[in-house]
């Protein structure tokens, strides 16, 4: 377990889900990795914004905490796929509902912005 996420286990739940979720784009690839296997490729074209340095860390960091596993299949050239862990999919409800909660705020802010 990552020292970040034994600090937050010793704070409270939400803390722990900060930790292991929190930092660049680990939800948005979480929401991608819905939708099956992606190569590092893919999640870098669903995630223009993120660089490959970034991407790979949180990449890690997710398959470290067991929420994304990373399957090398042998072939030539080598074949990397990430895709969800039975507890990686278990956020399926959360991102979701952060995924609404993410849309109803950016149309109550594009509304309340002056012209």
């Amino acid at each position: 377990m990552r020292l970040p996420v034994q600090r937050a286990r010793q704070v409270c739940p939400v803390e722990v889900a900060v930790s292991v979720l929190g930092g660049a784009w680990k939800l948005t690839v979480v929401k991608h990795l819905f939708d099956g296997p992606r190569r590092f490729g893919e999640l870098g074209r669903l995630v223009p914004r993120a660089n490959r340095k970034t991407l790979t860390r949180q990449l890690r960091e997710l398959e470290e905490d067991g929420v994304v596993a990373r399957t090398v299949h042998e072939q030539v050239p080598p074949k990397v796929e990430y895709s969800l862990t039975e507890l990686g999919r278990s956020l399926h409800p959360v991102v979701t509902a952060m995924d609404a909660w993410g849309e109803h705020f950016e149309a109550r802010t594009a509304s309340q912005r002056p012209a």
